[in-house]
């Protein structure tokens, strides 16, 4: 039986281990909130990983793990990188692993439509800290054949996290710069794409994890707030707007992300091919509740 390991078992970790047939994998994980992560999804194995020091029971946890997903972010370093990346090369059973960074990696690209042989060159800490772990875990599949795969999420939205429950909340901020547009992905997509990569590895690839229509944050906001019967808040210019340094960062760098690969390689079809769609089923789903 097929075992997969989640380092980091949070929201990405969850949205895949929900998709897997529970009948045919066993699922591990880690988390810093043990209580918090068993009762996402009970039967799952959690064990405590802070990034602070090492797995305590490494070898105990993983030695049939045939799959890993890492998606610790680096802060500011790749903790399972530091800690076990060499232990997880000398795993015997290791058949796939996936790393989860950030299109932040691309920096800004004015706009243009960016695929995965676009260079790095990420332009904030947010994207530097990517690029780094990518790299290391690169050059541990170069050096010791560790089956590395690296997805590079788009805005994730899905489920308790999406502009619905930031309006829902009173919460959402209508930040307009104009011309600014965002690719964006669907949990439930992202979990798809890990699991079509898990049935057919190819060591060392990297994709765009992305829907099909990178839109501006404002429509987004407006269509959210049609489907809730909500008003739209009032726009604000981002230079006006108070915002943290790290949310102002995301306005900073602009981008379409281009998911051609991820599409015929994976024959991935998207559940959610654009925020309409994805949102439309939020709103479906929060009504019933």
């Amino acid at each position: 039986m097929p075992e997969l390991f989640c380092f980091g078992f949070g929201y990405c970790a969850q949205a895949l281990a929900r998709s897997l047939d529970r009948e045919a994998w066993r699922i591990a994980g880690t988390a810093r909130n043990l209580a918090r992560a068993r009762r996402a999804l009970p039967g799952v194995a959690i064990h405590a990983f802070d990034g602070d020091r090492p797995l305590p029971d490494f070898l105990a946890a993983l030695k049939a793990a045939t799959h890993v997903l890492v998606s610790v972010p680096p802060e500011p370093e790749d903790a399972v990188l530091r800690w076990h990346g060499r232990d997880l090369a000398a795993l015997a059973s290791l058949r796939w692993l996936g790393y989860l960074s950030a299109t932040s990696v691309y920096g800004d690209c004015g706009g243009a439509w960016v695929d995965e042989t676009a260079p790095v060159r990420p332009s904030g800490e947010r994207g530097e800290r990517r690029a780094a772990a990518e790299a290391g875990w690169r050059e541990l599949w170069l050096r010791h054949r560790l089956p590395v795969h690296i997805f590079r999420l788009a805005g994730l939205y899905g489920p308790g996290r999406s502009v619905l429950d930031r309006l829902r909340a009173g919460t959402a901020r209508n930040i307009v710069k104009p011309g600014q547009q965002f690719s964006r992905i669907h949990a439930a997509d992202v979990a798809q794409a890990l699991a079509a990569s898990m049935a057919r590895p190819r060591a060392g690839v990297i994709y765009n994890l992305a829907d099909d229509e990178p839109a501006a944050p404002q429509d987004v906001l407006a269509h959210g707030a049609r489907l809730l019967g909500l008003p739209v808040p009032p726009p604000v210019p981002l230079a006006e707007a108070d915002m943290s340094s790290l949310a102002r960062s995301f306005f900073e760098d602009h981008r379409r992300i281009d998911n051609r690969l991820m599409k015929q390689e994976l024959g991935v079809r998207l559940r959610y091919p654009t925020y309409r769609q994805g949102l439309a089923a939020l709103a479906k789903s929060l009504a019933a509740t």
